[in-house]
C-alpha cells in the first residue's frame, strides 16, 4: 500500500523519490495529531459540564478542581482514541509513527495521572503510573519491551528453581500499585453508586459500601495472585501455621469487623443515633471496621470497639423514635398562688424553641415537701444530639424571669438560731463573787 501511494505521489509530482514520502507522511501525521487535539479540546468543552454534574451528584460535593480534571481527562482520552484510530488505518512510516506514538503516549499518560489523582490517590502514585504508561506505550511501539525486560532479568540470582531479579521486583511493585489503584477507583465508584441510591436508607447504604469494599479487596488479591503466577499450593505447608497466627493475632479485629456488620444488619445502632455507653454520651458519627465513632457535646470523638456495643448495655435515645422526654424538677413556696405557678410554667416551656408542641408538655405538682411545693416539667424534644443541658437551662432561665416578674418565691434551705441566754448572763462576775464558805473544824 505504501509503494502504491508513493508511486501515485511521484506521478502527480508531489515527491521526487520514494524516500520523500516519509516526510510527507510526517507532515500529514502532525496535521492529524493537531486535529485530534483540537477535536478533543472542543468535545471536552461541550460535555465536561454534564460529566461533572453526574460526578457531583454521585459524589455529593462540588469541586472546581474535579471539573478541571474531568475536562482534561475528556480531552486527553478523545485525543488518544483518535490517534489510535489513525494508527490502525494506514501503515505509517517512521517519522509519522514517532509523531503518533509520542502524542498517544503523552495523552494516555496524562489521562492516567489525572484519573489517579482524581480519585484522591497520592500525587506520587499518579506521576509514577503516568510515567509507566508513557514508557510502556513508547517501548511497545518502537521495538517492544523485550530488550528492557531482558536487561532487568539479568540483574538477580537463582534460589532453587525460583529466579529473583530486578524484573521480578518491578513486576510485583507495578502489579500491586495498579491493583491498588484499580481497587480504589472501583471502590469509590461502587460507593458513590450505593450512596446515591434512593431506595436504601443510610444504614443499608453504609452496609452495602462496606461489603462492596471487602469484595473489591478480595477480588484484587486473587487477581494479583493470578497475574504474578504465584502457586498457592506451594504455600500449603505454611497455611496452617499462618492461619493460626492470624486467628490469634487478629481475633479482636475480626470480632470487631463482624460485630460492625451485625450492628448494620440489625440496625440497632445507626449513624446519627444518640447513644450512651458507660461514660460516653453523644451521636454516632461513623461505624467503622474496628470501632464506632461517637462525638460528644464537648466535641470529643470517642472510638468505642464494635464488640463493646454488642456485649454491654447501650442506651439508644433514637432507636425507634427520635423524641426524647426531659424532666425538670423545681419547687415554690407554700405562700405562692399555685394556679399562677402552673400557668407560668406552661408559658415558660411553650416559649422554648426546641420543645415540641406534639406531644404537648405537661406540668405536674408532684408532692408537698418540707420547705416547698414541688413541681415537675415534662417536655419532649426531637433533636437529642443538640444536647439536654442547654434546653434545660433555657427553660429554667425563662421560669426564673417569669417568677421574678410575678413575685413567685423559690424557697431555699434556711435556719433560724434562737439563743436563750448568753454565757454568764444573770450571774455575778468571778471577782465579785463571795468567797466560798469553809466550815470550821470541830
Amino acid at each position: 500500500m505504501t509503494a502504491g501511494i508513493s508511486a501515485l505521489f511521484m506521478r502527480w509530482g508531489w515527491i521526487e523519490r520514494p524516500d520523500d514520502l516519509q516526510y510527507l507522511e510526517g507532515i500529514l501525521a502532525a496535521l492529524i495529531a493537531t486535529t485530534a487535539l483540537i477535536i478533543g479540546w472542543g468535545l471536552s468543552r461541550l460535555i465536561y459540564l454534564r460529566l461533572a454534574a453526574i460526578w457531583e451528584r454521585r459524589a455529593g460535593y462540588e469541586s472546581q478542581l474535579a471539573r478541571r480534571r474531568i475536562r482534561d481527562m475528556v480531552r486527553r482520552f478523545t485525543t488518544a482514541m483518535l490517534i489510535g484510530m489513525a494508527l490502525n488505518l494506514y501503515d505509517w512510516s517512521l517519522i509519522a509513527s514517532v509523531i503518533f506514538g509520542l502524542t498517544l503516549a503523552i495523552s494516555l499518560a496524562l489521562f492516567v495521572n489525572d484519573l489517579v489523582r482524581g480519585v484522591r490517590m497520592p500525587d506520587w502514585l499518579g506521576t509514577f503510573l503516568g510515567l509507566a504508561t508513557l514508557i510502556s506505550i513508547l517501548a511497545s511501539m518502537f521495538g517492544g519491551l523485550d530488550p528492557i525486560t531482558t536487561a532487568m532479568d539479568r540483574v538477580g540470582f537463582d534460589l532453587g528453581e525460583k529466579r529473583f531479579s530486578l524484573l521480578w521486583v518491578v513486576t510485583i511493585a507495578i502489579t500491586i500499585l495498579v491493583l491498588y489503584t484499580a481497587a480504589r477507583v472501583v471502590n469509590r465508584i461502587a460507593g458513590h453508586i450505593i450512596g446515591s441510591s434512593d431506595s436504601l436508607d443510610p444504614t443499608q447504604k453504609l452496609l452495602g459500601q462496606k461489603i462492596a469494599g471487602v469484595v473489591v479487596i478480595v477480588l484484587a488479591f486473587f487477581i494479583g495472585i493470578d497475574t504474578l503466577g504465584i502457586d498457592l499450593t506451594a504455600l500449603s505447608f505454611f497455611s496452617g501455621a499462618f492461619g493460626l497466627a492470624i486467628g490469634f493475632g487478629l481475633q479482636k479485629t475480626i470480632g470487631n469487623l463482624f460485630a460492625g456488620i451485625i450492628l448494620l444488619l440489625d440496625r440497632s445502632i445507626k449513624p446519627g443515633d444518640v447513644i450512651a455507653v458507660g461514660d460516653s454520651f453523644g451521636w454516632v458519627n461513623k461505624i467503622g471496621v474496628r470501632a464506632v465513632s461517637v462525638i460528644t457535646r464537648d466535641g470529643k470523638e470517642h472510638l468505642i470497639p464494635n464488640e463493646d456495643l454488642m456485649t454491654t448495655p447501650v442506651e439508644n435515645w433514637s432507636y425507634s423514635d427520635r423524641n426524647v422526654r426531659m424532666r425538670i424538677p423545681l419547687g415554690v413556696s407554700y405562700s405562692s398562688d399555685m394556679q399562677l405557678v402552673q400557668e407560668l410554667l406552661y408559658r415558660a416551656v411553650d416559649e422554648a424553641p426546641r420543645v415540641l408542641k406534639d406531644p404537648a408538655p405537661r406540668i405536674w405538682m408532684t408532692d408537698f415537701g418540707d420547705n416547698s411545693v414541688n413541681w415537675e416539667i415534662r417536655a419532649w424534644i426531637s433533636d437529642p444530639e443538640g444536647g439536654m443541658g442547654n434546653i434545660r437551662g433555657d427553660v429554667l432561665m425563662r421560669v426564673w424571669t417569669l417568677f421574678k416578674e410575678h413575685d413567685i418565691e423559690i424557697p431555699f434551705p434556711q435556719r433560724d438560731l434562737y439563743i436563750k441566754e448568753m454565757p454568764g448572763m444573770g450571774k455575778p462576775a468571778p471577782e465579785d463573787a463571795a468567797p466560798p464558805h469553809i466550815p470550821r473544824s470541830a
